[in-house]
């Protein structure tokens, strides 16, 4: 059978963000993996990926999809971001192909069928659950001419049937055996290299297990909510990381909702050791970790520092408010036993991160500061998210119950806050002015090693330096500050999430926006501190700019200065030699963050910085856990971090070993 006698199928994808690299598109290529699986479909079925980046025009997609003609069907995963342009892609393919089916899937329209064929008559299939099996079967129909309107013999679907009502199917049990779905990487579902032979991807996608026990009333994770975990097999992980390390993909993140809950964690972590020893790569692992933090965590922690994986530990707060997280359903989680753990990570020298989620019913403006600067006295880089209301959360389902107003993003389909019982729409305001800047220069690292300065020796808070560059970015006459004001007023008026990433790449790649900084840290914020201490942490300021990552802004009328490139273990680093410091700042911050006084003398060092190459394929991306592994470091970091790739495995044997004896395993 030739590929034009063969059932058409297009599985179109698309990321939030405009970056030079593409996202793995994970969600599809479960999706082409299971159906080529298929001894029925496989001769049958031509299946292709469609994977955009978030920048891409919807007049682009269009063009590229269709210009060959419409395929006979199309399936769409389906988030906030893109649900209106894949709805008009939709409407498009049906004027070109009437009777070809239309599938959508994902958490944004699972159990939402009315509203989405309301929007979008040209839907023909709503999936509810998890989509491998579905997808099957519903290929399999339309292979055989079972029209859309008769798929009642298929569980966990919507569709419309010939009398025009809405028809939702039983329940589809969640899959027990995860591997029964193929790896869409070993089996080349995806496409994994690029034109060049290279890995095309900014970071390589892996999920571990799917579902979580918890249900909290903002999430909707995966629609696995207050489920058991279910986790794939050893063998077949293994695998993946080996195929990905013989590609040297340089960070492994995971789409798991609570890694280093199970002990199957901890074989993981075992695993991904033992491919770096005997490759080199990966080099750093992210992922949501588990918010209670179990024997296993803290195990996994500590084997991952001793062989010197790099990664970043999530403190995933949302808030620090009683009352607050009594409403969340979070109040009886041990996650908000947090100061402990916050205090352990900073003095281990360990990378960390909270997140706090501003606007949740119950919280103010004065409970959520107070919480944002108590817990910036444990960890600097804070991600804060305005609450948006997904489908199928509680907060979704019981507005009134709160008060909420809320209102439809211009290009997405999330809603977002305006105002409840606790916050007003002044309220809001304010706090949007300052989780533009909180997201920008704290999340994403723009700023670092100056806030543990600030709280220790400079008597102030985070939040209130936050506070001042706004007010100062607002009123300068510096002309720098003007893409600043103009992309604030995206982010706020336009409920733009582009907007942040752009502010990120501005301040991380323009010269010019690095001296608008000290500027501003001249004018607003020398005058807060002691005159004692102004000296050094102006230094510790410098530092922090100094160790931006190496990353040319394509808008910026100056160049980088030409920097040498050298290998360590492998990999490449751009060199900046001979960096003079009037302080140790590297030393002083190390002090201050183990809880230990600092020499503040005044002696100078020279040092030089490494940079990891390949920022300009990550950046504007605000995903700060992938970014802040392009942040400058002295050669004694670099050298130490190569030569834990190198033989960190050895080092860390009885680490491993110990894990693994714990939790059940064998290396």
């Amino acid at each position: 059978m030739t590929t034009e006698d063969k059932l058409s199928v297009q599985i179109l994808q698309q990321g939030v963000w405009d970056m030079p690299m593409e996202s793995m598109p994970l969600a599809s290529g479960y999706l082409k993996a299971m159906a080529l699986a298929d001894d029925y479909l496989r001769t049958r079925v031509d299946v292709r990926i469609r994977n955009f980046r978030g920048g891409v025009t919807l007049f682009k997609m269009a063009n590229d999809v269709f210009a060959e003609g419409p395929p006979d069907v199309m399936a769409f995963s389906v988030f906030g971001w893109n649900f209106r342009e894949f709805g008009a892609l939709a409407e498009t393919f049906k004027q070109m192909n009437p009777h070809g089916l239309v599938i959508f899937g994902g958490t944004h329209v699972a159990n939402q069928a009315e509203r989405t064929f309301r929007l979008y008559p040209e839907v023909d299939v709503i999936v509810n659950g998890e989509g491998e099996e579905v997808f099957v079967e519903l290929l399999k129909a339309h292979l055989a001419g079972t029209p859309s309107s008769q798929l009642g013999g298929i569980e966990g679907i919507s569709f419309v049937n010939s009398a025009g009502e809405v028809v939702t199917t039983a329940e589809r049990t969640r899959l027990e055996d995860l591997d029964v779905i193929p790896s869409p990487t070993l089996t080349g579902a995806i496409e994994l290299l690029d034109d060049g032979g290279q890995f095309r991807y900014d970071v390589a996608l892996m999920e571990t297990n799917r579902g979580c026990p918890y249900k909290c009333s903002f999430c909707y994770w995966g629609g696995a909510v207050g489920q058991r975990v279910r986790a794939f097999s050893r063998e077949r992980l293994r695998a993946e990381l080996e195929l990905f390390a013989k590609l040297k993909v340089h960070t492994i993140v995971l789409c798991d909702a609570n890694f280093g809950m199970l002990p199957t964690d901890a074989e993981f972590v075992a695993d991904l050791l033992e491919v770096r020893q005997a490759f080199g790569f990966p080099r750093a692992l992210e992922t949501s970790w588990a918010k209670n933090k179990s024997k296993v965590f803290y195990e996994i922690v500590r084997t991952m520092k001793q062989a010197g994986l790099r990664s970043s530990f999530t403190l995933a707060l949302q808030t620090l408010d009683d009352n607050t997280l009594k409403q969340m359903n979070r109040r009886n989680m041990k996650v908000n036993d947090w100061e402990d753990l916050a205090e352990w990570l900073d003095k281990e020298g360990l990378d960390s991160y909270a997140e706090l989620i501003w606007g949740a019913p119950g919280e103010t403006i004065k409970t959520f500061m107070e919480g944002y600067d108590r817990l910036s006295r444990h960890v600097s880089r804070i991600a804060v998210y305005p609450l948006h209301l997904l489908p199928n959360t509680k907060y979704a389902e019981q507005k009134s119950e709160y008060g909420i107003i809320s209102v439809r993003g211009d290009t997405d389909d999330f809603e977002y806050i305006l105002a409840h019982d606790t916050v007003s729409f002044a309220d809001n305001d304010y706090m949007k002015i300052f989780l533009f800047w909180a997201r920008v220069v704290a999340e994403n690292a723009v700023l670092r090693n100056i806030w543990v300065g600030i709280r220790e020796l400079g008597g102030t808070t985070q939040s209130t330096v936050l506070r001042a560059l706004g007010d100062w970015i607002n009123e300068t006459d510096d002309p720098a500050a003007i893409p600043l004001r103009r992309l604030l007023a995206d982010a706020i008026e336009a409920n733009s999430d582009v907007a942040y990433g752009e502010a990120v790449s501005y301040l991380f790649g323009d010269p010019a926006a690095k001296r608008m900084l000290r500027r501003w840290w001249t004018e607003a914020i020398e005058p807060l501190l002691s005159q004692q201490n102004a000296p050094v942490l102006a230094e510790i300021f410098r530092y922090d700019l100094l160790t931006l990552p190496v990353y040319q802004h394509p808008k910026a009328a100056e160049h980088m200065e030409p920097l040498p490139v050298l290998e360590l273990a492998g990999e490449e680093f751009f060199v900046r030699a001979n960096v003079e410091l009037a302080h140790d700042v590297p030393a002083i911050v190390t002090a201050l963050r183990s809880g230990t006084q600092p020499d503040l003398s005044g002696t100078g060092i020279t040092v030089d910085l490494y940079y990891r190459t390949g920022a300009q394929n990550v950046i504007p991306s605000t995903n700060h856990e992938v970014v802040v592994h392009y942040i400058g470091m002295t050669e004694a970091q670099a050298r130490e971090a190569a030569t834990n790739v190198s033989d960190g495995l050895d080092a860390a044997d009885d680490a491993v070993a110990a894990l693994l004896a714990e939790h059940g395993g064998c290396s």
